[in-house]
């Protein structure tokens, strides 16, 4: 898988999806939050320790009202017209837009962070939270238009692209060795703050 507060801390989730407006870790550059992608190493409560992608340890506080989001699998019929969507794709060659993985956003949370921005998934990854306005089914795949605030895009979502969304979770879905994406607020003194976990269900890595 942005413009409005986000509702992770991106991408929060709060208790049901009643005041979801986005994943803190799913928001625009011009404030992002600190992103980290790995699996749980430790977690007490109060601290939780990401073993990275990148092969680092963190430390990350948690918010006394932290919550978790499980990030569970979907498949390519469940994009529909009218989808409020966040994918993020890297640029081929031609130019076309080619999905790295596609976020259907629970209807609570659509308009969260809408719009096209960098994104830091892989280099030169991009990230477009929109309302998906046509599907056209091709021979690789599909080809989806999103319309958001400002703009318009087309991007291409092949087989075997990972395809997500969220279900409420609980603490105890914060394990060690669950696969979590989050976003953490950082102070001044350099340490991170969580509000919400996002927990891959079943060991599935947010691919986001």
């Amino acid at each position: 898988m942005m413009g409005r507060r986000p509702l992770l801390g991106g991408t929060a989730m709060l208790l049901g999806f009643a005041a979801i407006p986005a994943v803190e870790a799913q928001t625009p550059p011009s404030s992002p939050p600190t992103r980290l992608r790995g699996a749980i190493a430790a977690i007490d409560g109060k601290t939780a320790t990401i073993a990275t992608r990148e092969g680092t340890s963190v430390p990350v506080k948690l918010a006394d009202d932290w919550a978790v989001m499980l990030v569970s699998p979907l498949a390519m019929t469940d994009i529909k017209q009218g989808s409020f969507v966040g994918i993020a794709s890297l640029k081929g060659p031609d130019g076309t837009l080619n999905a790295l993985e596609v976020l259907v956003f629970p209807e609570a949370a659509r308009g969260s962070n809408e719009g096209h921005y960098p994104w830091d998934l892989q280099p030169e990854s991009l990230m477009t939270n929109a309302t998906v306005s046509t599907v056209a089914s091709t021979g690789d795949g599909q080809t989806l238009t999103l319309d958001y605030k400002g703009g318009s895009q087309t991007i291409k979502v092949k087989p075997g692209t990972p395809i997500v969304t969220f279900a409420p979770g609980d603490r105890a879905d914060a394990k060690v060795g669950a696969k979590v994406f989050l976003g953490a607020a950082k102070a001044a003194d350099g340490s991170l703050t969580a509000a919400r976990l996002l927990v891959g269900k079943d060991g599935l890595t947010p691919p986001m």
